[in-house]
């Protein structure tokens, strides 16, 4: 290790201290830890969750479908991930994976049990008939780029942003590849949006929910510390007008909010079980 070289053991071992803003969520084997039931509040919908991009892209599509009209009230319960609540025996009931967000659907004769953001999304714009076309290329197009963005993410924050942002020490290999591969995600947004208002056509779908808390926030300056900077985010001009075009949607500010914990506390609504929260339960008003 002396001149910054590591050679893999035969076996690897799993060492607990390896350090790392998210060294306590990470394990190699899955199962729940310790005993907690879940909350259910009053809704047919039932979400846990936390305000991280895969949690927005839920809560946002959520605000999206009351914003216009559906009857798609949710309570939204807060997993706090750095604690571990993600391993308790009620969450991982839900989601075996032991990741957010996981959500139970009330509507059916039966609680059905949804996990995975992209799947969540999937199943409430089916069940509304919303943010997703029925049929035909449209809708083909929307699932490439949901695809699309649930392959390149891990390259973004599990990637560029962990070893960036998140890595006890800074290695310039890993950074040098991600930002790389970052760029490059951006340049394909860029171009898309170049004769489109959004990334999959004419119409906002789950497509634009599900990729602009990621890509959206990287631009807009609010991932990864001064990641904007490093990564020149001011050459993707297309990618830039879409995030403040959804940025400004009244939807997209109240999804930002739910299970946030981190911001200004009047953007924290941590957890959510009606419109009303927003006006009179943010950590401004509670904390």
């Amino acid at each position: 290790m002396a001149d910054g070289t590591y050679t893999p053991p035969q076996v690897w071992i799993w060492d607990k201290e390896n350090g790392g803003t998210f060294a306590s969520t990470n394990r190699p084997i899955a199962g729940a830890t310790h005993d907690a039931p879940l909350p259910r509040g009053e809704h047919k919908f039932q979400l846990y969750s936390m305000g991280t991009p895969n949690g927005v892209k839920v809560t946002m599509l959520f605000e999206e479908l009351l914003e216009a009209g559906h009857d798609a009230e949710y309570d939204a319960w807060l997993v706090k991930i750095g604690d571990g609540d993600q391993f308790g025996s009620g969450f991982t009931e839900i989601n075996p994976n032991s990741k957010i967000p996981a959500m139970v659907d009330y509507t059916g004769d039966e609680p059905l049990n949804v996990f995975e953001s992209g799947s969540i999304m999937v199943h409430l714009a089916e069940k509304f008939g919303a943010f997703l076309p029925a049929s035909g290329p449209a809708r083909t197009e929307v699932f490439n780029w949901l695809m699309w963005q649930m392959g390149s993410a891990p390259f973004l924050g599990g990637g560029f942003g962990h070893f960036y942002t998140y890595a006890p020490e800074k290695f310039e290999y890993p950074i040098n590849r991600y930002a790389m591969e970052t760029k490059r995600q951006l340049d394909v947004l860029n171009r898309t949006l170049a004769d489109r208002p959004f990334v999959a056509g004419d119409d906002y779908s789950i497509a634009d929910m599900a990729i602009w808390p990621w890509y959206g926030g990287v631009v807009l300056g609010r991932q990864y510390g001064d990641s904007a900077t490093f990564l020149s985010v001011h050459e993707y001009e297309n990618v830039i007008a879409w995030a403040e075009k959804i940025d400004a949607r009244p939807a997209t500010k109240r999804g930002r909010m739910v299970n946030r914990t981190s911001g200004e506390p009047h953007e924290q609504l941590r957890e959510r079980h009606g419109p009303e929260d927003f006006a009179t339960k943010t950590q401004d008003k509670i904390g």
